[in-house]
């Protein structure tokens, strides 16, 4: 995208790996941890201040990680990282955005049902289950958030980037998925390129939504895909809406 000469601001976690990257590519950069929430609005903030209009927001972090851990902020890891905080850094910059992108996972389909009173996965937590059930919100944010704000000039999806051979996962617990991650053979045979992956992201962020793509919608390569059954629950994307910000509002 940078190559086509769009103008494309990174944001990381790393301050030196973030600074690297944007170097490289000659562009401005933000550091963010979204383990803190605070350093999430802090984030939102700074973009306010510095750009009039954000054509294209790609929410790209997250992970999947190992025993049940609490961030500072009292929220389970998985579900902060993956969903709460993007859900943060997009509702509050409504104002000024035309895309939204939620990287999701084709994991969403093997989620079990969605308990909107337990994303913190109180009452039951497993590592793979957390990383698949937190992949099935992101789906649901993009459809809710093109039915409430698809009149505001806001175009969402979500997408499946592909498994990456990338150093994603390294850190989990969960054995099939580190084993996948670390072992040559299986990051040849079973994973693709950062590039590859990358291509479905930038397919969505440079062409047109309804007419090349449709909002609300889940991608994988280029083409709608299926996903599990809850994401065309309309009713289970409002509730998890109206939780997460009733969540957000008892942290602020």
């Amino acid at each position: 995208m940078h190559a086509e000469g769009h103008r494309v601001v990174i944001v990381g976690r790393s301050p030196r790996k973030t600074q690297a990257v944007a170097r490289e590519l000659g562009a401005d950069h933000f550091v963010a941890d979204f383990t803190r929430l605070g350093e999430v609005r802090e984030l939102a903030a700074e973009l306010d201040a510095a750009y009039p209009r954000i054509d294209v927001l790609a929410n790209n972090a997250g992970g999947i990680f190992g025993e049940r851990t609490l961030t500072a902020d009292g929220f389970e890891l998985t579900f902060q990282v993956n969903h709460l905080a993007p859900f943060l850094l997009t509702t509050a910059l409504l104002g000024k955005l035309g895309v939204v992108l939620q990287t999701a996972s084709s994991s969403a389909r093997r989620a079990g049902p969605l308990a909107v009173d337990d994303l913190n996965f109180a009452r039951s937590y497993d590592v793979a289950a957390a990383y698949s059930t937190t992949k099935l919100e992101n789906v649901l944010f993009a459809r809710e958030l093109h039915r409430r704000h698809h009149a505001d000039g806001i175009s969402a999806a979500a997408f499946h980037p592909g498994n990456i051979a990338s150093n994603f996962a390294a850190g989990t617990t969960s054995r099939v998925h580190k084993f996948i991650v670390t072992n040559p053979l299986t990051r040849r045979a079973l994973l693709t390129t950062p590039d590859q992956g990358a291509d479905t992201l930038c397919w969505l962020a440079t062409s047109a939504p309804g007419t090349d793509w449709q909002p609300g919608g889940y991608y994988e390569k280029r083409r709608p895909a299926t996903t599990a059954a809850q994401a065309s629950d309309a009713d289970l994307a409002r509730r998890l809406w109206e939780r997460s910000e009733e969540l957000l509002a008892s942290n602020s």
